[in-house]
């Protein structure tokens, strides 16, 4: 019986995760939930895992979560000190489902303790990449990719030598917007925005899927997790979401991952590593799709994937700026302190601000200096906001 831990349970990879794992109790001794917001989700899961504790964010609400765990025999705990805590608990795999650069550390400790990662938390490898990979390799640990587009590309190089790749392409379904005018983006609201037409995701990642800002990430991951040259990563708008990506090689050969828009398949693939295992997913019946659609980005609709190989040619700390002033962006968004371009230009006026004195590609990366990056980007994003509105 495997142990494991999923930080990050009550949001959708989490709640997928679950799903799997419920399918074979007998498989699986779960040790940790952590969860945010909702209290009731994360102890009804953590009474029915039989979990020894559950987690949440939130310090001020660990009373209320006491109570609704009161003679289930699972502790609880709240607050960041408490996640790290129980992320330092002997496990054999960890699912990293923590939305943004709060997952970093929790993320760190798991490695230490030399567990699979399995890493949905895109922001850890896009702030600290050298950190996060450095740590694994130290203590001997291994991080699979959770991402459904780094899942396709890790599966993709199964038995391959990454010598022999020429380029990594990703795609995208182009989100809520895609078909939209300039004009009219401008003036999307965060209502709007958080309608995905393929994949049924939490809001601020549907958000950041209509920008790309979602897909800018992936493609520092993709340099950060696989080591290939930002050069060698290209997007390709791809409304179906059936490909997931691509991996072309020096013989001309692209090798694609084709399956359903269902996180939980590369959630399953991770979780059952190296074996494949049945999954609950949709099979494809490709005579009925007859045909699968691509065309190239216009990086004047999404601006955040140029600014995305800005990132990886600056280095240093310049993902933990980009990372920090596009959360901070998007929360101005979603509570209509600015529009949804002016996302975009809140994080590249943060890069421009900070940039000289922040990516230096020697600069020393721990955890202590990606988080103080992470407030001042912060801060300077707000500052940014601050004037645009």
């Amino acid at each position: 019986m495997r142990k494991i831990s999923i930080f990050g349970a009550t949001g959708s990879i989490g709640q997928n995760t679950i799903d799997l794992i419920r399918r074979d109790p007998d498989s699986y001794d779960v040790v940790a939930l952590s969860g945010g917001q909702n209290i009731a989700q994360l102890a009804a899961d953590a009474r029915a895992l039989n979990a020894d504790i559950a987690v949440t964010a939130d310090e001020m609400r660990l009373d209320e979560l006491r109570a609704v765990l009161l003679g289930s025999g699972v502790e609880a705990a709240a607050g960041a000190a408490a996640i790290r805590e129980a992320a330092a608990r002997p496990v054999d795999w960890v699912m990293s489902a923590i939305v943004g650069a709060a997952g970093l550390a929790p993320g760190l400790v798991a490695l230490e303790q030399g567990a699979t990662l399995a890493l949905a938390n895109k922001e850890s490898l896009v702030t600290a990449g050298q950190l996060i990979m450095g740590t694994a390799a130290t203590h001997n640990a291994r991080i699979l990719p959770v991402d459904s587009e780094h899942s396709a590309i890790f599966q993709g190089l199964i038995g391959e030598d990454m010598a022999a790749v020429e380029r990594i392409i990703i795609t995208a379904s182009g989100g809520a917007f895609r078909d939209w005018t300039l004009e009219d983006m401008a003036r999307a609201t965060p209502e709007q925005a958080s309608s995905h037409p393929n994949w049924n995701m939490g809001q601020r990642i549907t958000v950041d899927s209509a920008s790309m800002f979602n897909k800018a990430l992936e493609v520092i991951e993709t340099k950060e997790f696989f080591g290939c040259a930002h050069e060698q990563i290209e997007v390709l708008v791809h409304p179906e979401s059936l490909v997931h990506a691509l991996v072309g090689f020096n013989d001309g050969a692209l090798m694609a991952h084709v399956g359903p828009p269902d996180m939980r398949h590369a959630i399953g693939f991770a979780l059952h590593w190296p074996e494949r295992k049945t999954l609950p997913v949709e099979r494809l019946d490709l005579a009925k799709i007859g045909a699968l659609h691509f065309r190239e980005p216009d990086l004047q609709r999404y601006p955040a994937l140029r600014l995305a190989h800005e990132v990886l040619e600056l280095g240093g700390h310049a993902g933990a700026i980009f990372n920090a002033a596009k959360e901070r962006a998007l929360d101005g968004f979603l509570a209509h302190r600015i529009g949804f371009l002016q996302m975009a230009e809140v994080v590249e006026e943060v890069l421009t601000l900070l940039s000289p004195s922040h990516c230096r590609k020697n600069a020393e990366m721990t955890l202590d200096t990606v988080m103080e990056t992470d407030h001042l980007a912060r801060k300077t994003a707000d500052q940014v906001m601050q004037k645009l509105a």
